[in-house]
């Protein structure tokens, strides 16, 4: 089933917005709540967070956009926020519910912890993972998800440095080249047509590199599963 974007976008919008803040300070939940949710004071992932909300406008929203409501998850997720923030435009938000979603996925959150350490990711279901990425690759016209960035990590031959020069990760000041900043105003850009490919969804190093490095290796992505489109529920 898909729904229009024009009735559910206010709703889902409305309840999803995330609030300015410290890239590493705890964040409001996105997800509505859901057979599991993401609990009331929901934390980033050890990716950070950016301050700043998305323009939807200046995003390049396509108005007629449909909302997918068939999101499979193995653990109860609801997903639709999700697919209503990409399809809107609001890549920052959709950024955040996508880090808060891999602390409860991964089972950090069970464990009373705020990031996910690179041994969990092999616990974050498939299915899981394979939804959201369905949904990154598909609103960005196959420019962000986590597949893309990992054909960027085989270019760069797992030179890190690399990977993050190609994904817009990095930028000059002067002659002095840094990785771009995750506390105030955002240095990443929400804006599909602006962006380099790879650069959505972020991931920190601030654990070193094992994270991203774990995520990009998930088993999902050994073969190309992971794209094919749900069956339709059928209605009883």
């Amino acid at each position: 089933m898909r729904v229009s974007l024009s009735v559910t976008m206010m709703a889902a919008i409305g309840a999803a917005m995330v609030g300015s803040g410290n890239a590493f300070t705890t964040q409001p939940a996105l997800a509505r709540r859901s057979t599991v949710s993401l609990a009331a004071e929901a934390a980033m992932a050890e990716s950070g967070v950016p301050a700043a909300t998305s323009d939807p406008v200046k995003a390049h929203v396509e108005e007629d956009a449909q909302i997918p409501t068939n999101l499979p998850s193995d653990v109860g997720m609801d997903y639709v926020p999700l697919a209503t923030m990409l399809a809107t435009g609001q890549l920052a938000e959709a950024d955040q519910f996508t880090r808060d979603a891999l602390i409860v996925l991964a089972g950090s959150k069970a464990k009373g912890r705020d990031f996910v350490y690179f041994t969990e990711v092999k616990d974050i279901p498939s299915t899981d993972l394979a939804t959201m990425e369905r949904l990154w690759t598909k609103f960005s016209k196959g420019k962000f998800g986590y597949s893309v960035q990992k054909k960027k990590w085989r270019q760069s031959k797992g030179d890190f440095e690399q990977f993050c020069r190609k994904i817009g990760w990095t930028t000059q000041d002067g002659d002095v080249e840094r990785k771009k900043r995750w506390f105030g105003a955002s240095e990443f850009t929400y804006d599909v047509k602006k962006a380099p490919e790879g650069h959505l969804p972020l991931t920190s190093a601030l654990r070193g590199t094992s994270l991203i490095k774990n995520l990009l290796t998930h088993p999902v992505w050994e073969n190309d599963d992971w794209m094919k489109e749900p069956e339709a529920k059928s209605e009883s």
